[in-house]
């Protein structure tokens, strides 16, 4: 049975599991597994080994720092991690060895996370799923024929898989939220400004997040408290102290007021039969719980994506204008092509998105201002096949996520079953910024009273 972090940081102060043997069973199952998966960039078996005994001898010396101590964790490749590639799954940084760690890797190992590697992501947290990479893309523990969502690829399927028990991610559109959803896992997209982005390599600077993804709530509650924090080298950086992430948990939903967003899954964007009985089921739950809950009307998905994705062109193609002139064929096909669009688009655009923004912002907080939690999809069904995502899809049809980007209002993303394929299916909760402690309470509350957590991908070695 692979525990989660709550469950091994207990066994581990109780001095009932060791973490170098915990650390030998995550990088067991990744040396098994992985070929098929492909979650790792950069496996790190000598480093890890290293660094559970270096743990472990703490531990018993002096107890641990805390829950995070010896636990197996990873980082997306985009995290900077001083002396160790940090490549954003592409060829223009093949070669890339940071100086020093970003503000979060500095962080959690602080905490006392082993380092196992580093995991895919979408090429610069944009560009998947991409065949014309120097490396594979991530494919689904529950079906390796299947997609994983992204840019957070590696981590939800190395999360899923077991390979670690957390790791990190990051959103700029979904990109922790979409992986949780496809992998069935767990993951937070903060407000924005409550973790740090020094040292992390930029999408679009104005939509980006930094999260933890793991396999329960209360594992992405404990990892968030170690991330969490003002970093004066982010000039987004909130200033603000910063909470316990747990200490609402077990209290229920009693009293909450919980708005159901239907028109985004069952108009704007119609979910599958699978996805929207979750929804419904969970709906049902807050209410029986005693939570109020009522549907609330938000501007369209379609609003929100039109200006979610002129920002984020805008800004990613002026992160990397100067690569794409100077070298271009150093990008895959995918990539090359998405940042092409941004090129397109001009200053007037990009202004008339960021005064959109500020009414869309308006809009729902003022329609949201009877409400402490709203509820939606995260994806529209189980995840696709790989070979199957067109190259456009994020212009095809709108997403659930890239609202709270536009907002930067928090956003987690539970299991809430599996869908006629097999896979699973997810909703998404939604709270005002900085309102994280009482997301964690009605999404524990969910996934407690529910079975999901008690399956794990049948993966054959």
């Amino acid at each position: 049975m692979i525990p989660s972090i709550a469950e091994a940081a207990a066994l581990i102060a109780a001095r009932k599991l060791s973490p170098v043997e915990l650390t030998e069973a995550c990088l067991g199952r990744a040396e098994r597994l992985d070929g098929q998966l492909h979650a790792f960039i950069r496996l790190m078996p000598e480093e890890a080994r290293a660094a559970a005994r270096a743990a472990e001898a703490r531990i018993v010396k002096e107890g641990p720092r805390g829950p995070l101590d010896g636990i197996p964790f990873a980082h997306k490749d985009i995290y900077g991690t001083a002396g160790i590639p940090t490549t954003a799954h592409s060829r223009v940084l093949q070669e890339h060895v940071p100086g020093a760690d970003a503000t979060t890797v500095a962080k959690l190992a602080a905490a006392g996370v082993i380092p196992l590697g580093k995991l895919a992501t979408h090429e610069f947290a944009f560009g998947g799923p991409s065949f014309d990479l120097p490396w594979p893309p991530a494919r689904n523990p529950w079906n390796p024929a299947h997609f994983t969502a992204g840019s957070s690829s590696g981590t939800g399927a190395a999360v899923a898989a077991g390979m670690v028990l957390g790791g990190t991610g990051s959103d700029t559109g979904g990109s922790i939220r979409g992986p949780a959803a496809l992998c069935g896992i767990t993951g937070i997209k903060p407000t924005y400004g409550l973790c740090s982005r020094a040292g992390i390599l930029p999408l679009a600077q104005s939509l980006d997040h930094a999260g933890p993804m793991a396999w329960t709530v209360e594992d992405c509650a404990i990892l968030l408290q170690a991330m969490a924090g003002h970093d004066p080298a982010d000039p987004a950086s909130a200033n603000r102290p910063v909470p316990d992430f747990r200490a609402e948990l077990g209290r229920g939903v009693r009293g909450l007021r919980v708005g159901v967003i239907r028109h985004f899954h069952e108009t704007d964007h119609p979910v599958t039969a699978a996805t929207l009985a979750g929804i419904e089921g969970a709906a049902a739950f807050f209410r029986a719980e005693g939570a109020e809950v009522r549907d609330v009307v938000l501007p369209s998905l379609a609003e929100f994506n039109a200006c979610g994705w002129i920002i984020l062109l805008a800004e990613a193609f002026a992160v990397h204008e100067t690569w794409m002139r100077r070298a271009p064929n150093l990008y895959g096909e995918l990539l090359r092509d998405r940042l092409v669009l941004g090129g397109l688009l001009s200053a007037a655009d990009y202004l008339q998105a960021q005064k959109r923004r500020r009414a869309l912002i308006a809009a729902t907080e003022a329609a949201s201002a009877e409400f402490d939690l709203l509820l939606t999809a995260a994806q529209p069904g189980e995840a696709p096949l790989i070979e199957a995502v067109p190259k456009w899809a994020f212009l095809e049809k709108p997403n659930f996520t890239i609202p709270f980007n536009v907002t930067g209002w928090p956003g987690i993303t539970v299991p809430t079953g599996f869908g006629e394929g097999g896979l699973p299916v997810a909703m998404q909760l939604v709270a005002k910024p900085f309102a994280e402690p009482l997301l964690f309470r009605a999404a524990d509350a969910y996934e407690k009273a529910h079975s999901w957590r008690a399956t794990r991908p049948a993966l054959a070695a």
